[in-house]
């Protein structure tokens, strides 16, 4: 019986014959699966960026991201405050490295500063104003805020 790594190593083959002859797979990709847009984010953020609502489809994503973390964190807070919190300290409540060594101590408080930095940058704005966005812009934030679920989940936290 073939094990799931081989499996995905005769699917990767196959696909790097067909790129190498100059062949894409049938039919069109969305644009979700062009960019690797994490499929944990909630449908209602696909829906709105198939409906040309590209800011809303950012913020709901965001808005995902912040109670994901408020979530893991078992914390009322929400937003930058949170981020802050929760990322940050010597013990923080959502710890994405082993902060055994001064490399992985910046390294988690790199990510404080991105998850917070995110939360205002990008979900704030399109939360308080009116905020029009094009679909590459919004594929840039959904590839930023996968990024981030796939740093927490990579950290155990699902």
């Amino acid at each position: 019986m073939p094990t799931s790594f081989s499996r995905f190593e005769r699917i990767a083959r196959g696909v790097h014959r067909l790129s190498q002859a100059g062949l894409r797979p049938r039919g069109p990709q969305h644009p979700f699966d062009v960019r690797n847009v994490s499929p944990d984010l909630p449908v209602i953020v696909k829906t709105l960026f198939d409906d040309g609502h590209y800011a809303q489809a950012t913020f709901e994503a965001y808005k995902f991201l912040d109670n994901k973390v408020q979530g893991h964190a078992s914390s009322s807070e929400s937003g930058f405050k949170l981020m802050m919190q929760v990322f940050g300290g010597l013990s923080p409540a959502v710890q994405l490295t082993p902060m055994k060594t001064m490399s992985e101590k910046d390294e988690q408080k790199g990510f404080q500063f991105i998850f917070a930095g995110s939360i205002l940058a990008i979900r704030n704005p399109r939360g308080h104003m009116v905020v029009v966005d094009d679909p590459d812009l919004c594929l840039d934030h959904l590839c930023l805020a996968s990024m981030l679920l796939r740093r927490l989940a990579d950290a155990g936290f699902k």
